[in-house]
């Protein structure tokens, strides 16, 4: 238990410290901060989600004394909490059922889905980024006046014209940006740490099958729910729009794990994957062709029949 608390403390020092280096303005401080959540997480699958409490805490109330309460709560929205509250979820488990195979004394048990753990993933990136704008204001004249003036500020420090036309296109995009990095943020930093973990043979669950990726139906219908709301206007819109972001990365994550099954029976998968992969990168706008290969798997059932029809071989991992 004292080593729990120990291992638990230093993993919030370092999440803390990598959170604030932010502040030196170097540029190496940047990859840093995008990694805050990762000792955390580390803590919350190897050890349990108690310690990553424990350390989430302490290292915000550290935070709260030194930077103020404003660092102390943008930590724990950004950081501890979905430590925390991921790692309790991925360490889910329940008994598959009494037609399920079990070894001796262990019974064989069903962990809670990735699908689920994505979807969660969204509704914290997107809680986050709520909360970002609700500190600016209360309304949404109120928040898009401070993110005018604040853009304003950035470019004019940076040598830039600040038009009206260009800083209405970065406070249309600004909240949905942010969601999008948050997301991408919390995913990669929860599969580095569920590598790092499962290296040291401390993870319990098995690794999961990532090519089975699914979110569940509610999300399908929260995503069409929060598109419907982009066009009313004022706070709610921008609430929405900050759902929608989110929920249209979890859904490309989504059909990335559906290219990965439909690809399986091809002599060169590999290359087919990459090549896929490099035109998302150099054209971003192809992640929406990958969001609607996931939409259309969650509506049809794309892998659901392709694996009836051609089973994968038994070779390919």
């Amino acid at each position: 238990m004292i080593a729990t608390v120990l291992i638990a403390l230093a993993a919030g020092c370092a999440s803390a410290a990598m959170f604030v280096s932010i502040l030196s303005g170097a540029l190496t401080s940047v990859f840093l901060f995008h990694l805050a959540p990762l000792p955390l997480m580390v803590v919350g699958l190897g050890w349990g989600p108690f310690g990553a409490a424990i350390g989430g805490v302490a290292s915000a109330m550290a935070l709260g004394l030194i930077f103020g309460l404003p660092t102390c709560v943008a930590f724990v929205l950004a950081n501890a909490l979905p430590a925390w509250w991921l790692g309790h979820l991925a360490l889910l488990g329940r008994p598959a059922g009494p037609g399920s195979a079990s070894t001796g004394d262990d019974v064989a048990l069903e962990w809670y889905p990735v699908g689920r753990i994505l979807l969660w993933v969204a509704m914290l990136a997107a809680m986050a980024t709520v909360a970002t704008l609700l500190a600016m204001g209360l309304d949404g004249s109120s928040i898009r006046q401070t993110m005018r003036s604040g853009w304003a500020q950035f470019l004019e420090s940076n040598g830039v014209t600040s038009t009206d036309r260009r800083l209405d296109a970065l406070v249309l995009i600004a909240p949905a940006a942010a969601t999008l990095a948050s997301v991408m943020k919390l995913t990669l930093n929860l599969w580095l740490a569920a590598k790092i973990v499962a290296s040291s043979g401390r993870l319990r669950r098995p690794w999961p099958d990532l090519k089975a990726t699914a979110l569940p139906p509610m999300a399908l219908a929260g995503l069409c729910v929060a598109v419907a709301f982009c066009f009313s206007g004022g706070l709610i819109a921008i609430v929405a729009q900050t759902v929608t972001a989110a929920l249209t990365l979890a859904y490309a994550f989504a059909g990335f794990a559906v290219l990965h099954t439909l690809t399986l029976a091809l002599k060169n998968r590999t290359l087919w994957l990459g090549c896929a992969y490099a035109i998302v990168v150099v054209f971003a706008w192809a992640i929406l062709l990958v969001t609607l290969l996931g939409i259309a798997d969650a509506v049809f059932g794309l892998r659901q029949r392709y694996l009836r029809g051609k089973p994968p071989p038994l070779a390919v991992s």
